[in-house]
């Protein structure tokens, strides 16, 4: 029964990372993308929405890249964690057969 459920943990935590993924490149665009617009309307000018543009992509490719190594480490981080309490788990011990107690017929003899 817990194998379905971190399964269902897992689909939930990588449906998160996809939706951070999507959010951290696409913010940067829209903000740098209307600030062009908007200088481009204030100065007349029509190159500034372009730049910022591709300033703002540079940008959300670089908030994508440094989340995913952050994530990839947790990831490795957890790896490594749980390889570490295997390790350091007692063995299951053996089933320890006890001597029979003696009687009072052993013990005289």
């Amino acid at each position: 029964m817990r194998g379905k459920k971190d399964d269902k943990n897992s689909i939930y935590r990588n449906l998160s990372l996809i939706t951070q993924f999507g959010l951290f490149m696409i913010v940067p665009i829209a903000l740098m993308s209307a600030l062009g617009y908007f200088l481009d309307k204030w100065l007349g000018t029509s190159w500034i929405f372009i730049v910022c543009f591709f300033v703002g992509a540079i940008a959300g490719g670089q908030n994508v890249y440094r989340f995913a190594m952050k994530s990839a480490s947790k990831k490795q981080e957890e790896q490594d964690r749980n390889i570490l309490n295997r390790r350091n788990r007692p063995a299951p011990e053996e089933e320890k057969v006890e001597n029979p107690a003696k009687t009072e017929d052993d013990q005289i003899s």
